[in-house]
């Protein structure tokens, strides 16, 4: 299972939010490329972008940071970026920057039809990333609460090709407050294709419940506050993670 820290962009810095809440953010490096260099160097097999002003804005806002990230890690790992995107033109861009996986969010719920174009455009490389409290999905950088089903919805997009889906706890995101396990587990039972998990991961102890079920279809989890806090030593956390796999499999 993969462990795949997070950079999320505010003004061309890396920060977390509390809950979604712009106005809660903390900066934690005003050099994004450097800190992706951190983590490849920490062990990181794959990165997770997300660009926070242009989810709220519709649109690409902290591009230049996002090349400069893509260009600090090179090939070593793939890296995903999610945030503002709404059109193919858009995708197009991001892949030829050299992202390896762009995630569609707000829009693959507003508007399923571009979602679907995008997985037949571009097949290999989209992501759905479904924000979800109490089970029902989140849209509009999770201001607003729709009557949609997380699971029902993530099958029909499984149907439209999506390479993976990332499930984020809206409820427990950047508050450390460990992650939602029996959620993520229901909805990678309801699929063929992976699931990543998204929202609370805290310390070892997370890891380890994660792992635990990663043979339901979890792929990997996605963190942010934990390691850019200290409660989670990320080298420890991907080490622990490759180790339980290694018992798993027997390898």
């Amino acid at each position: 299972m993969l462990i795949i820290p997070a950079i999320d962009l505010k003004d061309g810095h890396c920060v977390r939010l509390k809950q979604g809440e712009m106005d809660s953010a903390t900066i934690y490096s005003e050099d994004p490329a450097k800190q992706a260099r951190q983590w490849l160097e920490q062990g990181a097999r794959r990165l997770h972008l997300v660009d926070l002003n242009g989810a709220f804005a519709g649109k690409p806002v902290n591009e230049k940071a996002i090349q400069g990230i893509v260009e600090a890690v090179g090939d070593a790992i793939p890296v995903q970026l999610g945030g503002g995107i709404r059109d193919l033109a858009t995708v197009e861009r991001y892949l030829d920057d050299g992202i390896r996986y762009v995630i569609i969010g707000t829009a693959a719920v507003k508007n399923p039809g571009f979602l679907h174009e995008a997985c037949d455009a571009f097949p290999g490389h989209i992501i759905v990333g479904l924000d979800a409290r109490d089970g029902k999905v989140a849209t509009d950088g999770w201001s607003k609460i729709t009557g949609h089903d997380v699971v029902d919805l993530a099958k029909r997009f499984e149907d439209y090709g999506v390479e993976s889906v990332i499930y984020t706890d809206i409820g427990r995101d950047g508050m450390l407050s460990g992650v939602n396990i029996e959620a993520t587990v229901r909805l990678a039972r309801a699929l063929t294709i992976p699931v990543i998990a998204s929202g609370g991961l805290t310390d070892l102890e997370d890891v380890k419940n994660l792992c635990a079920v990663a043979h339901e279809g979890i792929m990997g989890a996605i963190t942010g506050r934990a390691i850019y806090q200290g409660t989670l030593d990320f080298g420890e956390a991907q080490r622990l993670a490759d180790t339980m796999a290694g018992a798993v499999y027997g390898s």
